[in-house]
């Protein structure tokens, strides 16, 4: 018997099902009976329930990319804060391998960085690294942050609601998977496609989403919402597909686990991260620190950068 509907708010301890139910993540069995062990919304997946924990801490885990800001800088480490409760430590080897060089010359305190985890230890110390396509610091921006296990559903279905703000917005956008994101744009669309991010958070557990995530942009850009016919083109089969893998998306922080940590993957047709800073060159030179290289943006997209419509694409 069940006693609870998909997506109701539940309490620790309350009764969820007895007898032919079996618990998932967020439940636990006593007696036959089904029990919540968080706050969180339930998630029916046939006979296994779930609770989605409402909030919840970033959770360092191997391979994950991660933007975190620098804290200290010491002899041969710098330390990050990666939102989490532990923290993150970046060897000075992994920037200018056996030598031995100023570390402020390359990153300095208060400076983001985009990284990926390289390991975690028994005593969670967590081992940061550089190594991949476009990690490195950011320049210019602004940062938002979400919960965590709210990633999946930012990014959406192969990509749909991230390139729904971007295109939108013209706006360059990083996510890292601690919930920690990085806008780079106009400054007035900046700002929109931070209030749209955090829509998103606020409303991850609700159906139908994307079409108020396009109506809303356009309600800030233009100042109106969109006609019904554009609001809904194209869009209900999307929403039904994500609507059916929300909860899952929302089960964990972990994004690997729920199958769309490739669209996180720097080389992923659906997001790329912005170009950075090359900090190896400004380092050897450091003429060209104070000269060059002081934009993540390209020559040809700075030549471009105001010219082409970043509101056409609300007339797909």
């Amino acid at each position: 018997m069940i006693n609870v509907e998909d997506k109701e708010l539940v309490v620790p301890g309350d009764v969820l099902a007895e007898e032919g139910y079996y618990s998932g993540k967020g439940t636990f069995n006593d007696g036959g009976k089904v029990l919540s062990s968080l706050i969180g919304l339930v998630s029916l997946r046939n006979k296994k329930i779930s609770v989605i924990p409402i909030k919840s801490k970033y959770l360092p885990k191997k391979g994950d990319v991660v933007i975190g800001k620098i804290t200290d800088v010491r002899f041969s480490i710098w330390e990050v804060d990666i939102s989490s409760p532990y923290t993150g430590i970046l060897p000075a080897s992994e920037v200018f391998g056996r030598e031995k060089k100023d570390l402020k010359k390359a990153f300095n305190l208060g400076e983001n960085l985009f990284v990926r985890v390289i390991d975690v230890d028994e005593v969670k110390k967590v081992k940061l690294g550089l190594k991949g396509r476009g990690l490195g610091k950011f320049k210019g921006g602004i940062l938002a942050s979400i919960i965590p296990t709210k990633v999946p559903r930012l990014i959406g279905k192969k990509g749909s609601m991230i390139n729904t703000i971007k295109e939108a917005t013209n706006c360059k956008i990083a996510v890292g998977q601690n919930g920690i994101i990085w806008i780079r744009g106009d400054k007035e669309m900046e700002l929109i496609a931070k209030d749209i991010i955090k829509l998103v958070e606020a409303e991850a557990h609700t159906s139908g989403l994307t079409n108020r995530v396009k109506n809303q942009l356009h309600i800030l850009i233009f100042g109106k919402p969109l006609e019904e016919d554009e609001n809904n083109n194209g869009f209900d089969d999307e929403n039904n597909e994500l609507k059916e893998d929300l909860t899952d998306n929302l089960t964990t922080s972990n994004i690997e686990q729920t199958g769309l940590d490739d669209k996180l993957n720097i080389d992923d047709e659906y997001f790329q991260p912005p170009k950075l800073e090359n900090f190896k060159e400004n380092i050897v030179d450091e003429n060209k620190e104070n000269t060059s290289s002081n934009d993540s943006v390209s020559d040809d997209e700075e030549k471009n950068h105001g010219k082409s419509n970043p509101f056409a694409y609300f007339k797909k």
